[in-house]
């Protein structure tokens, strides 16, 4: 068992969500705590805005980490119910396009 077992999916994610995280965080706080004037301009607010959109954006990474984490969702097979016709197209427009790949 390795250390990182518990976040078996979705590794790219969670990166991405912990470096916004950091990011976003460290920028709010220089942009509250520091004096960061330059000619008589005030550069704190644009890193407490640019600050608060990277730990916004971070959410996105957390929300995608989360939801491929997911287990035990069965699928419609298991429970024995017939696929429908959007699965169906769906499978076969993948099937069109697997093809059309492979064959350039």
């Amino acid at each position: 068992m390795g250390l990182c077992d518990g976040l078996s999916h979705c590794k790219l994610a969670l990166a991405f969500a912990v470096m916004m995280d950091l990011l976003g965080g460290s920028a709010l706080l220089v942009g509250v705590f520091a004096k960061l004037e330059i000619n008589g301009q005030d550069y704190g607010d644009l890193l407490v805005y640019s600050g608060v959109l990277l730990v916004v954006a971070s959410l996105a990474g957390w929300v995608l980490w989360y939801s491929g984490n997911i287990e035990g969702l069965t699928q419609k097979k298991e429970l024995g119910h017939i696929s429908t016709a959007v699965d169906q197209l769906a499978r076969n427009l993948s099937r069109k396009i697997r093809t059309y790949t492979s064959h350039r």
